[in-house]
Parts: C-alpha cells; structure tokens; sequence
C-alpha cells in the first residue's frame, strides 16, 4: 500500500450527462469514489468525490492569464461603472480597526465565507506567489479552488479567481449587482460606508460561494487582524516573511507588525511560520499559543533542502511536513521564490492533515507537487517581457522585496548593464527601496505611474540623485517615455553585451509596463 495519496483518476464509467453536469452521480458511485483509496483521509476522499462532479459541471481548469478589458463594448462600459463605483468608496489603503461593516454584509449575504475551508495568508512580502503557489497544489489534487489576492496587476478582475483563472468580467459584474443591494442596506446602517476593499472581500467571498469552491486561497489586503478577509474562520493560517511597510498603519517595528498581523490566528488552527525576524516570530508564536494552534515553522518543521539555477527558473527539493520532495522545478527566480514554495507546501499538507501524527512521515505525491510548480506563474515578479534587450518586471516596492529581487537578477541573469525604470508610491519607504537596488543598477530612470499615489517625479529625482549620483539618474514624467528611454540605454550597450532593463517600484508600476509593452497574457 502507497503512503503517497493520489486523488482517484476520472472514472470512464461515469454516463457522459452526469460529466456535462445534466444529473448527479448515483450513490453508488460517490461511495465507490470515496473508497477508491483505502489509505486516504476519509474527509479528503469525500471532498475530492464531490469536486469530481463539480468539475464536471465547471469544465477543465483554465490557464491563468491577466486579462484585458473586455473585448465587447457593453461589457467594458458595465466594467467600468462598476470600477467608478468602487473606486467612490474608502480606498483599500485606509485600514480602520474594526471588522463591523464587513460582518454586517456577510450577516445579510448569508455568511458565504463559511460555507467552504479556507486557507488564510499574511506577511509583508510573499503573499500573492505564495497564494498562487497554494492555488496551483490543491488544483493538481482535483479540488476546485477560489482565490483572493490584492492588489491586481491589470485588471480588477483578477483579485477574484476560480477554478485558477481570473473570473470573467461579465461574472465580476454580476456578482456585483448580486451583493449591491446588501452592500446599500449595510451602508445605510453604519457611521461609514463600506470601502473599496470591504465591498470586493464580500463579491470574493459570495462568488465562492456560488461557484462552488473546495476550498478558498485568501491573502489579505493589509495587516491581518482588521484586514476584512478576517471574516474567514480558517484551519491554516500561513505568515510569509514580515518586514517594515505601511508602518503608518500596522507599526514602525516588527514585533508590532507581527501583532496585527498574527490577528488571523483562529483557534485550534495550524500556523505555517515562514522564516521571520526573531522579534516577530516571538509574537506569532506567542499567538499560537493563546489560541492553541498548531505551528509548523520554515526551518525547522519544514524548509529547503537544495536549489540550483536552471533554465527558466530553478531546482529545489524541499522538506515538508510530510517527508521530501525532491528535484521540483519552479519556474520562478530567487532563493525567495524557493522558500515560498515551501510554505505553500507546508500549507497543502497543514490542509490534507499531513500535520497530524497519525500522517506524519507521509508524503503528498511527489509527481503531483512537481507537475503543480511546475504550472506556476506569478505577473510581475521577475517576469520576463521582452527580449534583445532583456526587460523584466518586478512588484518590489520595499527594501526586503527590492533585496530579494537584486539577488535573484545576480544570480539567475548576470547583466552586465542593468537599466532601472522606477516609478514608487509616495509612501514608501522610496530611498531604502533605492539604495536596495543601487549596486545593481548601473543606471536608473525615474518616472511615475498614472495613479494619485504616485510619487512625484521631481521629489523622487532629487533622492535617487543622492543614492546613486547625478551622472546615472534620468528623468521622464510619463512611463512610456520611461520605457524607451530605458530600452536606448540598454541597446546602446550593444546587442551581446548582456544589457537588461527592470522595471520596478509599484505593482502598479509593473502593470502599467505590461501594458505598454504588449505583455497581455
């Protein structure tokens, strides 16, 4: 008998109407799915026996891609009123502690965030690839999933997917005018409409709901223990590395941090405790404890065992809770992308049980975990654009991240001539974001997206002066012009000279790039 847990392979004597989602399995065969595996979970089987006859009626996965505004006219107007309308509320950057208006909508929507487990994730840097990565497991083991992540990249709709796809922006309208009502009824009873963010948490959780999902991948938006996802009870909580950001808001050191961020820690949950400053994992753990929780922590519990660069991204085997996973191909660059990996393997196996002691020492399959990492892609981070010269995007837009980034340039790509475009939000940490990419830039363009939040170009052109010296700042206001200045520079090296171009600085920065460069899918 394997120790390694299979989901059941599509059964061909299943009535090809029952596959096209015209009638439910017989009870026969549901209970023949749930004991196709005698060493399986039993709650597991049954999940998997019910997502087979889901995904019957939902059809294959769909490929992840950043979607375009939509291609038909009444669409792309109906998007957009849809937009203006949110964008009129409090915006996702304002955080209030308080959970009131979010619980208020899911009283009158029915409490949809409980009708499915959910993994729930914070931390300052990690968190969308990381839930990426989670999305991509548990869709290889056959459970549907939905997932929520913030900000998007390019389109709005792709903070709310299902089935590993962004849903469609007729859907994203439709779940809007579904909770549209509810969302007026709950504004007409609190001091304070609802926000931006709080409105959204609610259209992820009701489509959720009505897809349905399995199970529900949810990063949140800022912090933890206010953050409006925190409406969600979930059995895994996973923490990705914590660093100083919105340190307005969450507070200016990490054990602070640490403490509001810890606030999705439910009780009797398992924790998956990313490598942290000590100071911050001494708050989580000291959470974990008060809540009796389950903590597996990078390191010890789980972590990386080895990684070599490879074409197109890296090798690793990891250590999970469950045993090793040798020679996994990861399609993304940087040690920080490996261990990412491993938390979001830790958190699969926390979810299917390989926590428990009754598992311990058995694995998820092994070609399974390899054939998900494989399907991963994560839109700006380290994401190749364009070739001859060499442009990538990058999301970082605080020094951790901007470190991590610089070290998986130098060790995956070796320029020779690296031209930087970037264009921060004004209330970063810009200068430290700076002098984090300062040794590998050789020049540098400063420029600003279209958004209110953008710094202003000639405040951000005196500070990189002051970092990197007159002779290698440029400036251009408009990031187009930014763009084609940046790719000059970098040609001008000549075509073998191993030149490349990073655009960085915001996600909206990156997206923004995407666009410009013809990068759609």
């Amino acid at each position: 008998m394997s120790d390694q847990h299979r989901p059941p392979e599509p059964d061909p004597r299943e009535d090809p109407d029952e596959q096209n989602g015209t009638a439910p399995p017989a009870p026969s065969e549901f209970e023949e799915i749930v004991g196709a595996e005698t060493d399986r979970d039993p709650d597991l089987a049954v999940i998997e026996a019910g997502s087979r006859t889901l995904r019957a009626q939902a059809g294959p996965p769909q490929a992840d891609v950043v979607p375009m505004r939509p291609a038909d006219p009444e669409t792309d107007r109906a998007l957009r009123e849809v937009e203006v309308e949110l964008a009129g509320r409090w915006p996702e950057t304002k955080l209030e502690p308080s959970l009131d208006r979010i619980a208020a909508l899911m009283d009158v929507l029915g409490e949809p965030q409980r009708a499915y487990p959910a993994i729930h994730i914070t931390g300052t840097n990690g968190k969308t690839s990381t839930a990426r990565m989670i999305e991509a497991l548990l869709s290889a083991f056959e459970l549907r999933t939905g997932r929520y992540t913030s900000p998007h990249v390019q389109s709005i709709t792709e903070r709310i997917s299902v089935d590993g796809a962004p849903i469609s922006a007729e859907k994203f309208i439709e779940t809007y005018e579904d909770v549209k009502p509810f969302v007026e009824m709950v504004d007409a009873r609190q001091p304070h409409r609802l926000s931006f963010f709080e409105v959204l948490t609610g259209m992820a959780y009701a489509a959720f709901a009505d897809a349905p999902v399995d199970v529900a991948v949810v990063e949140v938006g800022m912090g933890g223990g206010w953050d409006a996802t925190n409406v969600i009870d979930a059995g895994v909580s996973v923490v990705t590395p914590i660093a100083l950001d919105h340190t307005e808001r969450l507070g200016d050191t990490p054990e602070k941090i640490a403490g509001e961020k810890s606030g999705i820690v439910k009780r009797d949950a398992t924790v998956v405790l990313a490598q942290q400053p000590v100071e911050a994992a001494s708050v989580v753990l000291k959470r974990a404890v008060e809540v009796d929780a389950t903590v597996a922590r990078e390191g010890l519990e789980f972590g990386v065992v080895a990684r070599e660069v490879a074409v197109g991204g890296q090798l690793i085997t990891l250590r999970g809770l469950g045993g090793e996973y040798p020679e996994v191909f990861l399609p993304m660059h940087g040690a920080h992308m490996a261990h990412n990996a491993a938390v979001a393997l830790a958190a699969v196996e926390a979810f299917f049980g390989a926590a428990s002691a009754q598992r311990a020492g058995r694995t998820l399959d092994t070609d399974i975990v390899r054939q998900a990492f494989a399907s991963v892609s994560s839109p700006g981070r380290l994401e190749l654009v364009r070739a001859s010269p060499t442009v990538l995007l990058d999301a970082a837009h605080n020094p951790a991240g901007a470190r991590a980034a610089a070290e998986a340039i130098g060790e995956a790509f070796g320029f020779s001539h690296l031209v930087g475009v970037f264009g921060p939000s004004r209330d970063k940490d810009v200068r430290g974001v700076l002098e984090a990419f300062e040794p590998i830039f050789a020049e540098i363009v400063v420029t600003r997206n279209s958004t209110h939040r953008a710094m202003d170009v000639d405040a951000l052109a005196a500070l990189a002066v002051e970092v990197f010296g007159e002779d290698r700042v440029q400036v251009e206001p408009r990031l187009d012009s930014a763009l084609e200045e940046a790719i000059t520079l970098a040609e001008a090296e000549g075509e073998y000279a191993g030149a490349g171009v990073l655009v960085t600085g915001s996600v909206i920065t990156a997206g923004e790039a995407r666009l410009l460069l013809g990068r759609d899918r």
